[in-house]
């Protein structure tokens, strides 16, 4: 009988299901896609029932179901930052607890009665940390039979980064960064700053930093105080944040925007304010510090594994223009990152850990490098994404049936590569 393992990430942002048959990766898919919430964070009900379809098995089957994260871990996170920062934060922990006493507190429960909806079934849920979680999505998926893993994000439970390494079906974790020091909310802070949502700006941001000035004066002098006076960069990558700019830690903002103003001279921008030069340079400049501190970590994994190959995942690891520096600074001879290197992939790594390092099953080498390529061809009765945010109908015909180009200039060849495949990962 096929062993089935549904992996789950949910509550927080960009909900996901995933499931493994037999260790291999049959479907996985964000929530989102269903409902056309962006970054949906409800319990991916939809994506569950999509995948465990796609697999042929019923809730019945599985073997377990995975979650991504430990909850009481980061419930202690919390207790223990707002007790730190006291009376800090006081406003933001009234609103935090009533939800963790009601509902995350008691997560098997409430995971037990949305899991119920998928039909009779008993699995047992297990929880492995978030940040193994995202070096499971990374290692476990890629053509290397040994790697060094690297995830950076914002935060899961204490972690914010990690450097391990993968070898065969083990994960050996080595080091790890620990909140409220975090490149992700370092960069999320300038997201904030710069106009921009926190948790899904964060590539505008990026965007944006091309068109800085790299010869300006001014993007040199922001560069100089975010590394004077903002984080104190080490050389092995790791960081240390000066606290008193930024208030996530027990705040409901991400940063001191009156010490930020006075710092660099610049008011935060507004949501939908016009991007003057200021704001441009501004990008650049925590792009290229994001740059050097991704450099400076993907050196010392390579120190501490001694592997040729990098693997990545963590919402940082979406930062495709530092991918790209780390693979030309020739650390590495190749790399392979998650695509939902997000919190979405973590449904995929839940699962993985699960099989590989809970059950001690063997790993069966991926073939290629697009090992994450599983979705599933045209099918017509397959459950689908929400269409009631346009006009346009629900094509009923195969799309090897379409045309490739019309006159309004391609619309069914959009239609053929949108709608053939459900795809994971940001969008």
């Amino acid at each position: 009988m096929k062993s089935g393992v549904l992996g789950i990430s949910a509550y927080y942002h960009d909900s996901a299901a995933s499931i493994l048959v037999d260790g291999q990766i049959v479907a996985a898919a964000q929530e989102e896609r269903f409902t056309r919430k962006k970054h949906d964070s409800s319990f991916p009900i939809n994506a569950c029932r999509y995948v465990l379809q796609e697999s042929g098995l019923y809730y019945r089957d599985l073997a377990a179901v995975s979650f991504y994260d430990k909850p009481l871990l980061k419930f202690e996170r919390l207790l223990e930052t707002y007790h730190a920062f006291a009376p800090s934060g006081f406003v933001s922990f009234l609103s935090a607890m009533p939800v963790w006493i009601k509902d995350k507190l008691f997560m098997g429960r409430m995971l037990g009665k949305h899991l119920a909806e998928l039909g009779d079934g008993n699995a047992p849920i297990y929880y492995p940390e978030h940040h193994l979680s995202h070096a499971a999505s990374a290692f476990y998926p890629s053509p290397f039979s040994e790697a060094a893993i690297l995830t950076v994000d914002g935060v899961g439970e204490w972690g914010t980064a990690t450097i391990g390494h993968g070898r065969g079906q083990e994960i050996e974790m080595l080091k790890e960064l620990q909140f409220p020091h975090s490149i992700g909310l370092l960069y999320s802070a300038f997201t904030y700053y710069t106009g921009f949502a926190v948790n899904s700006g964060e590539y505008k941001l990026m965007g944006l930093a091309p068109y800085g000035n790299p010869d300006s004066q001014q993007t040199a002098d922001f560069i100089e105080k975010i590394k004077a006076e903002l984080v104190d960069i080490r050389k092995d990558g790791s960081i240390v944040l000066n606290m008193d700019y930024f208030e996530y830690a027990t705040g409901l903002r991400m940063a001191n925007e009156a010490k930020w103003e006075q710092l660099f001279g610049i008011r935060r921008r507004q949501p939908e304010g016009e991007i003057s030069q200021a704001y441009m340079n501004m990008a650049l400049a925590i792009q290229q510090v994001t740059e050097d501190i991704v450099i400076r970590l993907a050196c010392t994994a390579r120190q501490l594994t001694g592997s040729k190959y990098l693997v990545m995942a963590g919402g940082v690891a979406l930062n495709c223009v530092a991918n790209g520096k780390i693979l030309r600074a020739g650390i590495f001879d190749d790399l392979w990152i998650q695509p939902a290197a997000g919190d979405a992939g973590g449904a995929v790594g839940a699962a993985y850990a699960f099989w590989h390092i809970h059950e001690g099953n063997e790993r069966k080498l991926a073939s290629c490098k697009d090992s994450m390529a599983g979705s599933t061809p045209w099918n017509d009765t397959a459950p689908r994404p929400a269409t009631t945010m346009t006009s346009m109908p629900w094509p009923r015909t195969s799309p090897q049936s379409w045309p490739m180009e019309t006159s309004s200039g391609g619309f069914r060849a959009g239609w053929n590569l949108a709608r053939a495949r459900l795809e994971t990962g940001a969008s």
